[in-house]
């Protein structure tokens, strides 16, 4: 990838319908926690609050967008550190999973508390671990790899 722009939009894109994907599959339909669109409205609720319950396939349309948002503000935070630390370099596989537990921490330790000061207890426990998994498979790998491949050709040149 030669193109910065298009680098982020790549690691954007895929990171966010790799995560939204896996998040769907996994609770609404292996673990039939919620619904498709219930877990879209739960996304859109961070701004729309408990009117996004109620709004319909509009907020699961909402909820998609904010994703979207927050996946591309992963993509292009990596983006741009990834050249000041040097560890980053070392293996994309291990940069990836860490940095999709730093993705896990920022959004379930600052972002989510901020945004439901209420929120239920958390646990060392088999759901805390599948959401750390899914944000280092389908965050934080595609977004080292892809972001790896720029630098790498940047190097090269």
């Amino acid at each position: 990838m030669r193109s910065k722009t298009k680098t982020i939009l790549t690691a954007w894109l895929v990171a966010g319908t790799l995560d939204l994907t896996a998040a769907i599959t996994v609770y609404a339909f292996i673990l039939q926690k919620t619904t498709a669109i219930k877990l879209l409205q739960s996304i859109a609720s961070g701004v729309f609050k408990k009117e996004a319950y109620s709004g319909g396939s509009l907020m699961a349309l909402f909820g998609i967008g904010f994703h979207y948002l927050i996946a591309l503000s992963f993509a292009w935070f990596y983006f741009i550190i990834y050249p000041y630390l040097p560890f980053l370099k070392k293996s994309a596989v291990v940069s990836g999973f860490l940095y999709g537990i730093f993705v896990w921490i920022i959004m379930n330790l600052i972002v989510l508390p901020i945004t439901f000061p209420v929120l239920p207890e958390k646990h060392l426990d088999f759901p805390l671990f599948l959401s750390m998994l899914i944000l280092m498979f389908c965050i934080g790998l595609p977004i080292a790899l892809i972001t790896r491949k720029y630098y790498s050709f940047q190097t090269q040149s």
